[in-house]
């Protein structure tokens, strides 16, 4: 018995899209990449803890990229050792 759809129309309301499921790979390879979490670790976080994480992750990696700019920027001379600065020995 062959079965006859009455709609013509695709059926996506079941399961997750491609789409969606590409947009948590990538989150997963951020937090491994950058965060050093473990696979499983992202994998069994709720979900709005893991986009919290996601978040304020980029944030700390935006903040530490304009510092080293800004200190770039500033010249080589603010990391020199003086004897202000030198390890006590």
């Amino acid at each position: 018995m062959s079965k006859i759809w009455r709609f013509r129309f695709r059926r996506t309301f079941f399961g997750l899209t491609d789409e969606y499921m590409t947009n948590i790979y990538e989150q997963f390879f951020f937090l491994k990449y950058s965060g050093g979490w473990s696979f499983t670790e992202a994998y069994n976080l709720p979900v709005g803890l893991r986009n919290w994480f996601v978040e304020r992750l980029l944030k700390q990696l935006e903040v530490e990229r304009d510092a080293v700019e800004s200190a770039s920027k500033s010249g080589s001379s603010s990391q020199a050792l003086t004897s202000k600065n030198q390890p006590k020995r």
